[in-house]
């Protein structure tokens, strides 16, 4: 059976479980009306994913919609912003009502889990594409940025690192047949977990943060230029899961991986010194597993050390879109 533009809004967007007090007009005007707590700045971000280059077109909708979604909620995360609102801009090459009940059912289950409404957005034909634009609040003087990291701080990565871009490996060249670790694998790199209780917590211990999207090495090293401080990391402290250790030959190519991989949308952030102690307590209190790999240091670039001996990884590099 086949459906116009909106037929397709109402059929598959309109219906949702979500339904915030500060939405006063969502889907179905023109544009959405919004009320924005007080005592509160806007966090906003934006991702386009298309298929080809963050997925293949033949992935589960559902596992796409996750992840599509996950990427732009763990920018708000990076911020400590509380998520809020979500637009969606979805374009394909033909109404494939199949491929858009599973890709509803990945989207707005973690939707919401984060009691994130959908206020509007568009839908039109053309080549696989996903454009997502998230917004949360944030105390106003309380949001993470890249741009506070000073010289003795210490630093953090949520999660385990490495298993996006090991999963996507297989996803990309798969076996015949994949067993239970690389099942694993495979699905960490669709069902990212936004790192948002993380975020809001760091807002009162945090002097920088950044998510996890294009590597460890790139991303911090956005850290280190916005803050004009160097850094050193540890890769033997580096977290890293029994998975990605057993699928690799030997540590070293894993603790590579987890410098680079992209698309982990884990946190990277720092933490002055005198602030540890009380961040301990509370990541124990809300469950947050976080690991410090390294500290700032005075200067400019990275240094990495294993067993405290430098090792030069120049080579490495995180992932650029535009790179050939």
């Amino acid at each position: 059976m086949s459906c116009n533009e909106f037929d397709l809004i109402a059929r598959y967007f309109e219906q949702q479980n979500v339904n915030r007090n500060d939405v006063i007009v969502g889907i179905g005007d023109d544009c959405a009306l919004l009320e924005v707590p007080e005592g509160c700045q806007i966090a906003i971000s934006t991702d386009t994913l298309a298929a080809g280059t963050h997925f293949l077109a033949d992935a589960d909708p559902k596992l796409v919609a996750h992840k599509a979604l996950a990427a732009n909620l763990s920018d708000l995360a990076a911020m400590g912003a509380d998520p809020a609102w979500v637009s969606l801009a979805l374009t394909m090459p033909e109404a494939d009502e199949t491929w858009l009940t599973g890709f509803c059912e990945g989207f707005f289950s973690l939707a919401e889990y984060f009691n994130l409404q959908l206020i509007g957005g568009d839908t039109t034909k053309g080549p696989l594409s996903i454009t997502i634009t998230v917004q949360g609040f944030v105390p106003r003087g309380k949001s993470l940025r890249r741009s506070g990291a000073k010289i003795g701080d210490w630093i953090y990565v949520t999660g385990e690192l490495g298993d996006s871009a090991a999963g996507l490996a297989l996803i990309l060249t798969p076996p015949d047949k994949l067993n239970s670790i690389e099942k694993q694998l495979v699905e960490r790199h669709y069902l990212a977990d936004p790192r948002i209780v993380t975020g809001i917590t760091l807002r009162e211990f945090a002097s920088s943060a950044i998510d996890i999207s294009d590597g460890l090495i790139s991303d911090l090293g956005h850290i280190l230029k916005q803050s004009n401080v160097a850094a050193i990391i540890n890769v033997d402290n580096l977290p890293l899961s029994p998975e990605l250790i057993a699928s690799h030959d030997d540590l070293s190519q894993a603790q590579k991986i987890a410098l680079t991989s992209g698309e982990e949308y884990e946190l990277c952030f720092t933490v002055p010194n005198h602030k540890r102690e009380q961040l301990t307590v509370e990541m124990q209190r809300n469950g947050i597993n976080a690991t410090c790999v390294g500290q700032i240091k005075p200067g400019i670039g990275l240094q990495l050390l294993n067993n405290e001996q430098k090792v030069d990884w120049s080579s490495l590099s995180g992932y650029d879109h535009f790179k050939s």
